[in-house]
């Protein structure tokens, strides 16, 4: 498996890569090769105030570089200019990325901010699986929100072709998963008479498919604050969405939901994006 890591050459980055989340859990899924990128802004020069030992961006990058290929993973590393989200999307296309992973915080010295904007635009325009991962805030003592970054995860589903699509996904994570959940939100109009067998199916092909019983659960109300409760509920350590929309403009808009979940939660994301979206 081919990843992309987008990382914005950050203290807290790098901590979360150094981690057990990121290195054992990448690898148990089967992660050989990690292209490391970078992007930085037209408006960012060399020798800006403030970016310290981190004067060059591809000298910054070779002590992530080294972390990862001291843990087994065959890496390259690649430094661009332009906007963050359009390069990092592109080197997944071009690279034929089977994932595209990102830190959900981190302020770097060239002050291109691998959040926000960047992260929901990432999540926007990709045609490739991205995971957002949760990096600890400045005061905690942890690199990452969740240790074990697959280990309990939560899928959510509205039995849509999208959220099929996700769910095709999920036994690309057995090496690292232990726990299943899969979740079905009523929501006014939206209530499906037999959810409940629909997701006892589902909990019996993740059962073939991987080995692993999963728990299922209906909750009424508004889909993302009963994702964002289910996912503490549960002890989820990764929330499994499938993304849905097209557009000329940007080719792959978030639903509501699954934008309003990287937004608000505090757990990692995965969205998988509609097959029609996957260029191969």
């Amino acid at each position: 498996m081919r990843i992309v890591f987008a990382t914005d050459l950050s203290d807290a980055n790098e901590a979360a890569i150094r981690s057990r989340t990121c290195l054992d859990c990448l690898d148990n899924i089967g992660v050989t090769e990690v292209h490391l990128v970078t992007v930085v802004p037209d408006n960012v020069t060399s020798g800006l105030p403030g970016m310290g030992a981190a004067s060059d961006a591809r000298q910054a990058l070779q002590a992530q570089h080294d972390v990862f290929e001291s843990a087994g993973f065959d890496v390259e590393t690649h430094v661009a200019r332009g906007t963050p989200y359009r390069r990092i999307n592109g080197f997944a296309e071009r690279l034929n990325a089977d994932m595209v992973v990102i830190g959900s915080r981190g302020e770097s010295p060239l002050e291109n901010r691998l959040v926000g904007s960047t992260t929901r635009n990432v999540a926007r325009t990709s045609v490739r699986p991205l995971l957002v991962e949760r990096i600890a805030p400045p005061e905690s003592d942890k690199a990452v929100v969740k240790e074990h970054l697959f280990e309990h995860v939560l899928f959510t589903t509205d039995f849509s072709e999208n959220a099929q699509r996700a769910f095709e996904y999920l036994p690309n994570l057995t090496g690292a998963t232990q726990e299943v959940d899969l979740l079905h939100v009523q929501h006014g109009d939206t209530e499906i008479s037999d959810a409940q067998e629909r997701l006892d199916e589902l909990a019996a092909e993740v059962e073939r498919e991987m080995g692993i019983e999963a728990g299922t659960n209906i909750r009424n109300g508004d889909p993302v604050e009963e994702i964002l409760a289910e996912e503490e509920r549960v002890g989820a350590t990764t929330t499994l969405l499938g993304t849905r929309g097209q557009s000329r403009l940007r080719r792959l808009l978030l639903g509501s939901v699954s934008e309003a979940v990287v937004a608000r939660g505090n757990n990692n994301v995965l969205l998988v994006p509609p097959a029609a979206s996957q260029r191969r």
